[in-house]
């Protein structure tokens, strides 16, 4: 009997293949839990999953290639594995990107044009078709990367900013449904939606490329997954809805 401390679970991931991905896949399959990676290149994909089968022997890790701007194809995605593994207790939202420019005047609508594509759309697209697995789930967790941008936007930041508000203002959204939806016999919710707010992530490769730099305020790859990975060790009433500072505010 598997008793790591997410041994039972089934998290998928979306956004597989990026160093928070990375990161997290790995603690997600030390932890014991069923990992499903998502990404849109097969090329990254494969290598991230093989990277943790090696880093962890017996993961149960799978990949699997997702157009996340395709609602239809994700809803599919969310159906074929809450039927596949009898629930689904976690989605994690790591699609990230990062446009911006030197002034406020300077700001171009083709960046927010990308980011809404890239940072919200693929939320909203990744948070609709979950919610209702997660809300059968007994404990069903999503969570999203915030930034800290949002909530004190810089003059050449507008799009980035924008993105990251619009996507912390949808998940709080979501997390509303998890409390109004509710079927638990106490009133309270199982499942929780919670936003993670960073600076920037830093991984071990970009200490390693620039060892003197100091990263300041940023969070390691290492430390988000743990924090994710945690998400199961608190009650869904008090994580729901809740912004999880990683960075100084």
């Amino acid at each position: 009997m598997n008793t790591s401390r997410l041994a039972g679970k089934v998290i998928a991931v979306a956004g597989a293949s990026g160093p928070a991905g990375q990161a997290t896949l790995r603690r997600l399959a030390a932890e014991g839990a069923t990992v499903i990676g998502a990404d849109i290149d097969q090329r990254r994909l494969d290598s991230a999953i093989d990277a943790v089968r090696t880093a962890v022997p017996g993961a149960a890790i799978t990949g699997q290639i997702i157009d996340l701007l395709d609602p239809q194809e994700v809803h599919d995605w969310a159906d074929h594995l809450e039927a596949e593994h009898g629930h689904v207790d976690g989605l994690f939202h790591l699609v990230g990107g990062w446009r911006g420019s030197k002034s406020f005047f300077e700001s171009r609508i083709d960046d927010w044009d990308f980011l809404h594509d890239t940072v919200v759309r693929t939320l909203q697209h990744t948070s609709l078709a979950f919610q209702p697995a997660l809300l059968r789930s007994e404990s069903g967790r999503f969570a999203m990367i915030g930034a800290a941008a949002a909530h004190k936007p810089t003059a050449g930041g507008a799009a980035y900013a924008a993105a990251k508000a619009a996507t912390e203002a949808w998940t709080l959204a979501m997390a509303n449904s998890f409390v109004k939806e509710t079927t638990s016999g106490d009133g309270e919710p199982t499942a929780a939606a919670a936003i993670l707010v960073i600076k920037a992530l830093v991984s071990p490769e970009m200490r390693a490329e620039k060892p003197d730099a100091k990263f300041a305020g940023f969070t390691d790859t290492a430390d988000l997954a743990e924090h994710l990975a945690g998400l199961w060790d608190r009650p869904a009433a008090e994580l729901n809805g809740q912004h999880l500072w990683l960075t100084a505010r």
